[in-house]
C-alpha cells in the first residue's frame, strides 16, 4: 500500500490534481464561510483566493513540483503574479453572476443566493485548477532540480 501511494504521489499530474483538490477545499470552505458571515461575495472571493494562493504554493513548492528551498521568495512572487489572471476570473465570474446577475442562475435554484454563489464557486474552480497548472508548469516551477 505504501509502495502504491509513493508512486501516485510521485506522479506529477496525479499530486497536483491531489493537492488541487485540497486546495478546492480549503478554498470551498473558507469562501462559503466567508460568505455566510458577510454576505459579501466579492469580498468573500477575493479573501478566499488569496488564503488558497498560499496555501496553493507551498503544497506545489513542496509536494508537486518539489522545488529546492533557494529561490523560494522568487518563485512565491511569481506563482502571485502568475494567479493573478486566475483571481481576476474568479473575481469577475462572482461580481457577474451573484453580485450583478444573480437571477442567471437563481431561477434553478429558486434564487438562493448562497446556492447561487455555491455553484458559481465550483464552477470557476474547475477552470481554474486546469488554467494554474498550466501556469504553474509554463512560468513558476520550471526547475528540474529537486531535493
Amino acid at each position: 500500500m505504501k509502495t502504491l501511494i509513493k508512486k501516485f504521489f510521485a506522479n506529477e499530474v496525479l499530486s497536483y490534481l491531489f493537492f488541487g483538490g485540497l486546495a478546492t477545499l480549503v478554498y470551498l470552505i473558507l469562501r462559503t464561510s466567508f460568505f455566510y458571515v458577510t454576505q459579501e461575495a466579492v469580498l468573500s472571493t477575493a479573501i478566499a483566493n488569496i488564503l488558497t494562493i498560499l496555501f496553493a504554493f507551498i503544497t506545489n513548492d513542496l509536494f508537486v513540483f518539489r522545488q529546492n528551498s533557494p529561490g523560494r521568495w522568487q518563485r512565491l512572487i511569481k506563482f502571485f503574479m502568475a494567479r493573478l489572471g486566475t483571481f481576476l476570473l474568479d473575481i469577475g465570474l462572482t461580481f457577474i453572476f451573484v453580485t450583478q446577475y444573480p437571477g442567471i442562475i437563481g431561477q434553478f435554484v429558486n434564487n438562493n443566493l448562497s446556492l447561487v454563489d455555491g455553484i458559481v464557486a465550483l464552477t470557476s474552480q474547475v477552470l481554474i485548477i486546469i488554467l494554474n497548472y498550466v501556469i504553474s508548469k509554463l512560468f513558476v516551477f520550471t526547475s528540474q532540480n529537486h531535493p
